[in-house]
């Protein structure tokens, strides 16, 4: 009877595996599956499950697509596929600045380029933006005397957030909490927001995901732990215009207490992953 109770679990496993694969979209299985992948990328599938976050993002061909601080374009290699070449892929990144308490040997400028390069290999659809932070200029004609004086301030560079073109998506992945960062610029999340909402195309889409933090922490733990409170995204999201579309539980993780350094867990944490779109 063990057997037989035994053989029926690992049946019922397959079949279910068989509906999961029928259902997913020939692209993104094909780019995931892609041979030119690296071994250190596949190594992460298991946890970070590409193929079913893109299902859940609705990446297709020809789609016009930001992978927003893409790090070492893990995302990125495989978008590129998945658009394929009637797509086109932005890799846009923000300049880091190591914190000054760093010691001499570390301390450094805002880079000009990302993390690493982003490009998939056989990929002619990728191009690599870095941010630069742009200056304006306001007028003050009250002061005294009747003179009109200038202000200049210079607005970091994630809130420049641009492309090319108009998107039909921007994908930004467990780097959303770092825009609360001094390291980037702590820039202001409201005009970051509002750069991406103006990004995309009307229906456009913007998914986010990125580590938990503990339920009302806010952006408590964004430099410490490098964990966001989903509640705080969604409210920043949303009060630049985005529609909330929805959330998957495909990478959540009810064990984690939430305490842990996520950069120390190794894609174990607790992620949330949000859908957002533009009307």
């Amino acid at each position: 009877m063990r057997i037989a109770g035994m053989s029926c679990t690992v049946a019922l496993l397959l079949l279910a595996w068989s509906a999961h694969a029928d259902s997913m979209p020939d692209p993104i299985a094909a780019a995931v599956a892609d041979p030119s992948r690296p071994d250190t990328d596949r190594q992460r599938d298991a946890d970070r499950k590409p193929a079913e976050v893109i299902a859940f993002a609705g990446i297709k061909p020809g789609d016009k697509v930001a992978d927003f601080m893409p790090g070492r374009g893990y995302f990125t290699r495989i978008f590129c596929k998945a658009v394929g070449e009637s797509g086109h892929v932005y890799a846009i990144s923000v300049p880091f600045k190591r914190p000054a308490a760093a010691s001499p040997a570390v301390r450094s400028a805002p880079s000009d380029k990302p993390a690493a390069e982003p490009r998939g290999q056989a990929c002619t659809n990728i191009t690599a933006i870095t941010l630069e932070g742009k200056p304006s200029v306001a007028e003050d004609g009250d002061s005294p005397g009747g003179m009109v004086y200038q202000y200049w301030s210079y607005g970091v560079p994630a809130e420049n957030f641009a492309a090319p073109e108009p998107l039909d998506l921007i994908w930004t992945s467990e780097n959303y909490h770092d825009l609360h960062n001094k390291a980037f610029g702590a820039p202001d999340l409201a005009a970051v927001d509002k750069a991406l909402f103006q990004a995309l195309k009307p229906g456009g889409v913007l998914v986010v995901e990125d580590h938990a933090a503990e339920p009302g922490s806010g952006a408590r733990d964004t430099e410490t732990l490098h964990r966001i409170d989903p509640e705080l995204v969604r409210k920043e999201v949303t009060a630049a215009g985005f529609e909330y579309v929805g959330e998957s539980k495909l990478l959540r993780h009810p064990d984690d207490p939430h305490t842990a350094k996520a950069h120390e867990m190794h894609d174990k944490t607790d992620r949330f992953l949000l859908k957002f779109r533009r009307p």
